[in-house]
């Protein structure tokens, strides 16, 4: 009987076949989340994509997004499943140099860690971290900025949660630093898209941004404008700057929504969002022309 409660409450399952870490050559079992049986209870989307979800009376609150990256329990590489074993022979002796420095550094920011525990909120945060770190040192063909991208807003999330789970301990600066890189990143996904520098068939499955639906190129198109809105006053310092960043924002969403009605591929909510955002940068757009034509 105790048994059957034990796997009724389970969240996660380790897989059969070992991971091997390609950096280290250490072996372990991969964690990966059940699905279904009630575990996940959808709540809102937010204004970032993020789907929220209800606490479940019966598993507790659940992080899906705490399990997509692999990280190797003894030197902490990370990625996403699909790049994990397949690292190039320099890449593997720079990540391999780097594996001290990756732990102090994660350390630093949240306390001794040890991924051989299962996923939570903490592990998870952690995961997205050392994944961005992880794919510096990774090359072209495994499309690294729009990951770096992903792992950014997703590690700013959970760093959200933590901050409101644990007040006060400077969870919100490194959620703010993060949000940051995630505004960074995503301006050259946009170019990626259009130049296929990075190729896409190694990342098109992965924009999320979250785990329960795939926007795609809408999402980061959308997003990019979000976020760059949000942050505008941090990425230009005069007046003329923001103009330039913000009608490239309207430009890209202005063709999003632009294209027609909603369809299978093109959701209601995703054009809906999209207009809302495209009026507001207008608005201030209008507004930032007025007071520089006005200084003129």
């Amino acid at each position: 009987m105790a048994t059957k409660v034990s796997r009724q409450k389970s969240i996660s399952y380790r897989a059969k076949d070992a991971t091997h870490c390609p950096v280290c050559g250490h072996e372990y079992f991969r964690e990966q989340l059940h699905s279904g049986g009630g575990r996940l209870i959808a709540g809102k989307l937010t204004a970032e994509l993020r789907r929220l979800y209800e606490v479940s009376k019966k598993f507790g609150r659940v992080y899906p997004l705490a399990y997509p990256i692999l990280t190797c329990p003894q030197c902490l590489y990370s990625s996403f499943q699909n790049d994990f074993e397949k690292v190039d022979p320099d890449e593997v002796q720079d990540l391999k140099k780097a594996t001290v420095t990756r732990r102090t550094g994660i350390e630093k920011i949240l306390g001794p860690l040890d991924f051989n525990e299962d996923r939570q909120l903490v592990l998870g945060a952690a995961s997205y971290i050392l994944a961005i770190d992880c794919y510096q040192k990774r090359g072209m063909n495994v499309a690294p900025t729009p990951k770096k991208a992903l792992c950014a807003i997703r590690g700013a999330w959970l760093m959200a949660d933590m901050n409101e789970q644990f007040s006060g301990m400077g969870f919100d600066k490194v959620q703010d630093l993060l949000y940051m890189k995630a505004v960074h990143y995503y301006g050259p996904v946009l170019d990626i898209m259009s130049t296929g520098r990075e190729p896409h068939d190694q990342f098109v499955n992965l924009l999320g941004p979250d785990t329960d639906k795939n926007w795609g190129f809408d999402g980061v198109i959308y997003l990019n404008g979000y976020l760059t809105r949000k942050y505008l006053d941090r990425l230009a310092s005069s007046d003329t700057d923001r103009i330039k960043i913000l009608e490239r924002c309207k430009m890209h969403l202005g063709k999003l929504y632009g294209m027609g009605r909603a369809s299978s591929s093109k959701p209601t909510a995703i054009i809906d969002m999209s207009k809302d955002l495209y009026e507001d940068i207008s608005k201030e757009l209008e507004a930032l022309q007025e007071k520089v034509g006005v200084a003129g």
